[in-house]
């Protein structure tokens, strides 16, 4: 019989995952879903004006990951973006954001995916992040990571090599987001070193990155459905993710990507001045 909590087993089944998904997102994709906004007037979000924008997609895609995983695994714990925290005392956990960028899927951007990771006690095992309509998918296995291109090409990732910030290309979602007291002058200490910078992007700056196409991605205020799946396809490609103050990055907060650990200490120590 075939191991089921051998990591080719619940790689298969983030895949499945990322299917299940895809038929929702793509079901509402530039189709004017209609829009909520599930902010608290009390809270930070980290969207611009205090709007957290949900719809029927991020929710159906939860679902029906929720309805797949009730299948494969029941005694596995969930911690979704729509739908919270399901079995918490499981030593896995699938942690879920149904749609990373949803301001973008409302614009009809493709700059936006689904992100699926498994934890094992507090640790990342693996990711996904899947872009439906573009048909990309990447993702790590044990070793590496990868990815699938719209022809349906894989091939592996590998983040390029960059020892200077005078060399590196630097990415954040927006600069708005930048809200806490000192993060916005924080981000433009590396800015001003940083070769060029682009706006834009959500959780596909960071599989751009572990593609090595981008060298550095910085952001605040990110819960850890928003970075779970990310950090092990960052890190499988050669790179490295933590916080600002070089903290494990799983928990979310103030995150930094970097493709080359020489301009990740740089641009450390200059978030840190």
């Amino acid at each position: 019989m075939p191991d089921i909590h051998s990591h080719s087993h619940f790689l298969a089944c983030a895949h499945a995952l990322a299917d299940a998904a895809a038929t929702e997102t793509i079901r509402y994709f530039r189709r004017s879903p209609t829009v909520e906004d599930k902010s608290q007037a009390d809270s930070y979000t980290g969207n611009q004006d205090g709007f957290d924008p949900v719809t029927a997609a991020d929710r159906g895609a939860e679902q029906a990951i929720r309805r797949e995983l009730a299948e494969r695994f029941p005694d596995h714990g969930i911690h979704g973006e729509e739908f919270g925290l399901h079995n918490p005392s499981s030593a896995y956990r699938w942690i879920v954001d149904p749609i990373d960028g949803t301001a973008s899927y409302l614009m009809g951007w493709p700059m936006w995916g689904t992100l699926i990771a498994l934890a094992h006690t507090g640790a990342p095992v693996l990711g996904v992040m899947d872009q439906p309509f573009t048909r990309e998918r990447f993702w790590s296995d044990e070793a590496n990571a990868f990815s699938r291109s719209p022809d349906g090409a894989q091939r592996q990732l590998k983040a390029r090599p960059c020892a200077r910030l005078e060399d590196a290309v630097l990415s954040t979602t927006h600069p708005d987001f930048l809200r806490g007291p000192g993060e916005l002058d924080a981000f433009l200490r590396v800015k001003a070193a940083a070769r060029n910078t682009r706006y834009g992007g959500d959780c596909y700056a960071y599989a751009m990155l572990a593609s090595g196409f981008s060298d550095l991605v910085i952001e605040t205020g990110l819960k850890s459905y928003d970075v779970a799946a990310l950090i092990p396809i960052v890190e499988k490609a050669g790179g490295v993710m933590t916080t600002w103050t070089g903290e494990p990055a799983l928990e979310g907060g103030n995150i930094i990507a970097a493709g080359d650990k020489r301009v990740h200490q740089a641009a450390l120590e200059l978030l840190a001045r």
